[in-house]
């Protein structure tokens, strides 16, 4: 019973490390089922579609992430320091995929999104939900920065956008040269975004 009664929660959980770690297009129910160790005809029991997994799969992997970005960002936490602790979570979470699976991962959400995201609007919808979930976290430190006066920035949804770009755009340039190292150009990035008023800890 156990296997069965986990079956949805498997399918989930590998559809997100396939798809992450491989494309969305390369991947088929087959594959999936067989790293879940789930029949075919189970999957299509919990899901329709390969497209109603990944929807779902997402939601899941957001929700397994959300508390460590609770955390980071906890309001209980010097701005500064949040957006410090974000930019070392994201290159050392990419770095210890780096030495699992040989290769730099990029975003779960950008890498579907940039290959089918114009073919699929679902999945677009989804990703740029997400993105927007991310993205207040950003703003919610950046406020408070800005109440703190160590920030000249002052269009605060427009400089967290800039922001979650330029980590977007960091990770595709870490995948494309499969080197995590790459992300620590972050910090100082967000620094010169943010026009610092006091020296930043941000890690470089």
């Amino acid at each position: 019973m156990g296997r069965t009664s986990d079956a949805r929660e498997r399918l989930l959980q590998a559809a997100i490390d396939l798809i992450w770690t491989h494309s969305y297009a390369s991947i088929g129910v087959d594959q999936i089922c067989n790293q879940a160790g789930v029949k075919k005809g189970s999957f299509y029991h919990f899901f329709p579609s390969k497209t109603d997994l990944a929807l779902a799969a997402y939601d899941e992997h957001w929700r397994s992430i959300q508390p460590q970005l609770d955390a980071i960002f906890s309001p209980l936490v010097r701005p500064l320091d949040r957006i410090e602790r974000w930019c070392d979570a994201l290159y050392q979470h990419q770095k210890a995929l780096h030495a699992q699976f040989g290769r730099v991962c990029g975003c779960p959400y950008a890498n579907v999104g940039t290959e089918i995201g114009s073919q699929d609007e679902r999945i677009r919808s989804k990703i740029s939900e997400l993105f927007g979930r991310a993205q207040q976290y950003l703003e919610s430190a950046l406020r408070d920065l800005a109440a703190e006066g160590l920030s000249s920035a002052r269009e605060v949804r427009a400089t967290a956008s800039a922001i979650h770009s330029c980590e977007l755009g960091l990770l595709v340039r870490a995948k494309v040269a499969n080197d995590p190292e790459v992300l620590r150009e972050l910090g100082p990035a967000v620094r010169r975004l943010l026009g610092l008023k006091a020296p930043s800890r941000i890690a470089a």
